[in-house]
């Protein structure tokens, strides 16, 4: 177990919204399934709108509570997401090494961080499913994109565990970094208030569960 993960606690130094953004089938759910139970699974279903899971975790003496959303890669509910870029502290802009396409749709994923994030919100670049030997782009290529964006950049895999932590890890970081440190009376209350599904919500999630993605073979 790592040394990352404590219980969780009603008392947190810092609570974060951050977002998993890129498109379908690149691993999103799988990260964060990995991330937040240790789990991973060959058969995931696609992402309907949006979901999400909270982790709480102890970071550089610190206790932090991420609420980590989810978002679906499809087109038809990029109207459904772009709601919930409001509020995030960090981004977590994912693709998939083994899919060009998923890589060259970064761009596009950036113009909508431009458009509905704030300006000041953390992004990260990651690309997922390092542990096929598919490879469609390279590193050098990709540190190259992240450097011209100003972000950092970290490749992962969720099948076998690799940096996963440390992406989170990198992303949280960076918004403590930003936000700096809050006093005893700003507990549990730095970065946002938790928010739960809506019953329609809730309903968009478990619709359209019928066919298998096969985003986490990686």
């Amino acid at each position: 177990m790592s040394d990352y993960y404590v219980q969780q606690s009603s008392e947190c130094d810092y609570l974060f919204k951050v977002l998993l953004i890129g498109n379908s089938g690149v691993g999103k759910s799988c990260m964060l399934m990995r991330f937040s139970e240790n789990q991973f699974t060959n058969h995931f279903y696609n992402t309907i709108g949006v979901d999400f899971k909270i982790k709480v975790f102890q970071i550089d003496k610190s206790t932090v509570k991420l609420q980590i959303w989810d978002t679906a890669g499809q087109d038809r509910f990029r109207t459904i997401t772009s709601s919930y870029y409001r509020g995030a502290q960090g981004i977590i802009i994912v693709f998939d090494v083994t899919d060009r396409e998923s890589f060259n749709q970064i761009r596009q994923w950036m113009q909508e961080i431009d458009k509905f994030a704030a300006e000041s919100v953390n992004k990260i670049l990651v690309g997922n499913k390092i542990d096929s030997s598919q490879r469609r782009v390279s590193t050098d290529e990709a540190e190259a994109l992240a450097k011209s964006y100003g972000i950092s950049y970290i490749e992962t895999s969720a099948k076998t565990n690799i940096n996963i932590e440390n992406c989170f890890s990198l992303i949280t970081r960076q918004i403590i970094q930003r936000v700096g440190k809050p006093n005893q009376n700003q507990k549990s209350k730095v970065g946002m208030k938790l928010q739960q599904n809506s019953p329609q919500q809730q309903t968009q999630n478990k619709k359209g569960g019928e066919q298998d993605s096969q985003c986490c073979m990686s």
